[in-house]
């Protein structure tokens, strides 16, 4: 597989502060690109704050209630525009499955099925989802040692056996709400997530 490059960047100013954005894909012209957000003065000789966040449409555009995706991705945002780090913002929508099984998913959900059970229906694995372009992006970026946002183990465990050394979990504590608290039961006891 042939690997994901620097595309195009740019700084850009948002609510959490000012980042240099950067579009990393397999060609020139891809209109899904992954998206890098690097707070100023990243340095990667340093254990670099990282967040790798997959794609949520549903969640990270249009606020649905039934993930927690937004607030980390926010919660992450502001978290290394304050201790210099970067968010990979890989495009891989519904853990790896797309929007338009994501949302049958959804409707599974809807008829009593948990998120995992619902994929696995659909003829998915609960979590298909890829870090390898996010090691291509690392790679780049000359980042070799991370302090990792994530509450997923396999994120660490996947980097680590990857070459980029994960000298800390950061975890990220947020509440649950009406709508999450099954998504937030079945990541914990049937993904390992630790919350």
């Amino acid at each position: 597989m042939s690997k994901v490059t620097l595309q195009s960047q740019a700084s850009v100013p948002t609510e959490f502060g000012r980042f240099d954005v950067l579009a990393f894909a397999q060609k020139a012209g891809d209109m899904m690109p992954h998206v890098v957000m690097v707070s100023p003065h990243v340095d990667g000789k340093d254990p670099v704050v990282l967040r790798i966040h997959s794609e949520c449409m549903t969640g990270d555009v249009f606020h649905s209630l039934k993930c927690d995706c937004k607030d980390q991705l926010q919660n992450s945002l502001d978290y290394v525009q304050k201790h210099k780090g970067i968010v990979i913002y890989l495009r891989q929508e519904g853990r790896g499955i797309g929007l338009i099984e994501k949302l049958k998913a959804y409707q599974l959900q809807d008829q009593g099925l948990d998120t995992v059970d619902a994929n696995l229906k659909l003829g998915h694995q609960a979590d298909e989802r890829d870090y390898e372009d996010a090691i291509d992006i690392l790679e780049f970026l000359g980042v070799k040692r991370v302090r990792l946002l994530t509450n997923n183990p396999e994120k660490v465990t996947f980097l680590n056996e990857h070459g980029i050394e994960v000298i800390e979990r950061i975890p990220i504590v947020l509440p649950s709400q009406e709508y999450s608290e099954d998504y937030f039961a079945t990541k914990k006891y049937k993904m390992g997530h630790i919350l």
